[in-house]
């Protein structure tokens, strides 16, 4: 008896190093959970951001896809219990859900980048910062168009029946180039109908209603649609990859884009994820996410490529996008979607 507890003794006492080791290795090695938008987006993301951020810190990246309305759902449907660490979401989607009382404080003293950055990219409240500058613009195929477009009325051509391609409301820009239509036509964020009445042709005449924004790759591949409102950076990167794609930004004014990071309320590693938001604004990730993806950078040490610079929102084009007060559009939004769906899809 006295042997067979020694042997378990000493069994014990070799085991114990190696369970205290594995023990510390799971802990360490955390995996953050990260909603995020897919495509040439996530491509950059796991270049410029995630890879870094994994190798600093030991921990694992799990992305899940989709875009600004499903991970607004999402983050609903939790509760305040969050199954997520971090999410990409616009400006309009963050201020919604703050107001809701769905995302915890970015606490901006933790963030070692943040002297570094845009004060305008933190919300006033601290629930949320702008990663970036974007636009919806119009991206057009080179092949099939010998004119740049320069207004968004051009999308409206005959000339171009059955070869273009709009977003779906439920996408930023599918929201965005109706505003657009409807500012064209006399509209006011609280009064679309001009708006409605003047896409429903053209929504009904589109190759697709595109909600996921890399579905354009493909038709711009295939030469089935000559233009369509999308973002600079997609068609950016599509163009690298050697597609017939260039951005084209409207006299009027192209529709900005401040797309965010929030913590949902309740995320398993808030210390965790403002590592991950750190990594995303220190200038190294900055520059890296602006070449890469041709995304406008908030940190103000960044300085852009002259390639980077003709396609983002940048100088003179920076100055004439229309920012959309993202506390109405968050307000609105949710009416835009059900009239789209009961007047222009039906």
């Amino acid at each position: 008896m006295a042997n067979r507890t020694l042997r378990l003794l000493t069994a014990t006492a070799t085991a114990l190093p190696l369970l205290l080791a594995q023990a510390a290795t799971e802990a360490s090695a955390q995996e953050l959970v990260i909603a995020t938008f897919g495509g040439s987006f996530l491509d950059a993301s796991k270049e410029c951001h995630i890879a870094p951020f994994e190798e600093a810190t030991g921990s694992e990246v799990d992305t899940v896809v989709g875009n600004t309305t499903q991970h607004s759902a999402s983050i609903r449907a939790m509760g305040g219990q969050s199954e997520y660490d971090v999410v990409y979401l616009d400006d309009s989607a963050a201020t919604q859900l703050k107001n809701e009382g769905l995302l915890a404080d970015i606490d901006r003293s933790q963030l070692t980048a943040a002297g570094q950055i845009d004060p305008r990219a933190f919300d006033e409240s601290g629930q949320y910062v702008v990663f970036m500058t974007g636009a919806t613009a119009i991206a057009y195929n080179t092949d099939l168009v010998d004119t740049p477009p320069t207004s968004w009325n051009d999308l409206f051509d005959e000339k171009w029946s059955g070869q273009i391609a709009i977003g779906d409301v439920t996408g930023t820009s599918g929201w965005q180039f109706l505003l657009a239509v409807n500012k064209l036509h006399g509209g006011t964020l609280e009064d679309i109908t001009p708006g409605l009445e003047a896409i429903k042709p053209l929504a009904q005449d589109a190759v697709t209603l595109y909600t996921q924004a890399d579905q354009l790759i493909a038709l711009f591949e295939r030469g089935e649609i000559a233009m369509a409102p999308w973002y600079p950076d997609r068609a950016g990167s599509a163009a690298d990859q050697g597609l017939p794609i260039a951005i084209a930004y409207p006299k009027e004014g192209a529709v900005g884009i401040r797309p965010t990071l929030v913590i949902p309320k309740g995320a398993p590693h808030p210390e965790l994820a403002l590592k991950y938001i750190d990594t995303v604004l220190s200038k190294d990730g900055q520059e890296c996410f602006a070449e890469k993806k041709y995304a406008g950078p908030v940190n103000l040490d960044v300085e852009l490529s002259d390639k980077a610079a003709a396609i983002v929102p940048y100088g003179e084009t920076l100055q004439q996008l229309w920012f959309l007060d993202p506390a109405v559009t968050s307000k609105e939004l949710p009416n835009w979607i059900d009239r789209w769906q009961r007047e222009v899809l039906r």
